[in-house]
């Protein structure tokens, strides 16, 4: 049996028709979808042609997550606890540097702080959870002790660095693997009430970049995700506290990558909130001739706006009052007060 996909092709202009649909209950808006068959080519529809269920997902109001209001473009900040990420390895690597970065980032403007200890950049090696929760649980611990209330993300794919992440005052398991690459991730994210952000990925940051192929990359991508909330809320974890990511550059070409973001908007038919990490990414350096990753702020920016045009909520970055007074501004040109 074959089946559809609808793509909302999203509008933000002030003088909407009457009987345009809410973008998942906000200010953009869309009257036509693009409907796609695998296989086949696609034709735009009417957005009363789409299934009760799938309309609900593209036009209902998103909850808040881990505290945070899905109604306004939100920031997550990249804390990256690590000798070897590819931006900004070494930068947070002391225990010191990295409570000083995080509070940093939040008076800059950040709703979440995502701390990882171990990078996945392509070619990366695999960390032992017990260096990786060295690197982790006391920055969040300090974090916490010191008052800070922001919201706190560990980004790993080990259920026991997770487990240790919340102990010491995390939210949100962020998982490049989508809980998949630990046998105990599904079953711990339950069992600590853990909001979770599931990420497509193909292979390991080792092998990842070898040669990805895809039938379709938006609708594999899709099918993959729509699999993995339904693991999710099978193992108990509810639909409002997961976050999905389509993995711009984990096992994508440049090609694939331009492809997702073009696309983006297909994925609120998951019902979920959606995260975009793509700050400093090498497609950004590549299009833009930027060969060094900290001189991508503004192509970073540049995709992340265009993402928020199609109703992402929330953004992944390095570089946050620089995004922040890019929204500040995108939101001011979109919407009248």
């Amino acid at each position: 049996m074959t089946k559809d996909y609808y793509r909302p092709i999203v509008q933000s202009d002030v003088c909407k028709p009457k009987g345009a649909s809410p973008l998942v209950g906000g200010k953009l808006w869309f009257t036509q979808v693009e409907k796609m068959t695998c296989g086949s080519a696609s034709e735009v529809v009417a957005a009363s042609d789409i299934p009760t269920e799938i309309f609900a997902n593209l036009t209902k109001p998103r909850a808040r997550f881990c505290g945070v209001n899905m109604q306004h473009p939100a920031i997550m900040g990249i804390l990256n606890t690590t000798p070897d990420s590819f931006s900004d390895g070494g930068q947070h690597f002391s225990l010191e540097n990295a409570v000083n970065g995080a509070k940093a980032m939040i008076s800059a403007g950040a709703d979440i702080i995502d701390i990882g200890g171990e990078s996945t950049r392509p070619g990366a090696d695999f960390i032992p959870a017990e260096e990786e929760i060295r690197r982790t649980a006391p920055v969040i611990s300090a974090l916490r002790v010191a008052g800070v209330a922001t919201s706190i993300s560990i980004d790993t794919r080990k259920a026991v660095v997770a487990r240790n992440a919340f102990d010491a005052g995390a939210q949100l398991f962020n998982d490049v693997t989508a809980l998949s690459f630990d046998p105990d991730s599904l079953t711990t994210a339950g069992e600590i009430g853990a909001s979770v952000c599931i990420m497509h990925a193909v292979g390991d940051p080792k092998t990842m970049q070898d040669n990805p192929v895809y039938e379709n990359i938006l609708l594999d991508v899709y099918d993959y995700l729509e699999d993995r909330i339904a693991a999710c809320i099978a193992a108990g974890i509810a639909r409002e506290k997961i976050m999905i990511d389509p993995g711009i550059g984990f096992g994508k070409t440049q090609d694939h990558n331009l492809q997702l973001l073009r696309g983006i908007s297909l994925f609120h038919g998951l019902g979920c909130p959606i995260l975009l990490g793509v700050s400093r990414k090498r497609f950004i350096g590549t299009i833009g001739n930027a060969p060094v990753a900290a001189d991508r702020v503004a192509g970073s920016i540049a995709v992340g706006l265009n993402a928020l045009s199609q109703g992402v909520q929330m953004l992944r970055v390095h570089d946050i009052a620089e995004t922040k007074q890019a929204i500040a501004l995108w939101l001011a040109l979109q919407f009248r007060a």
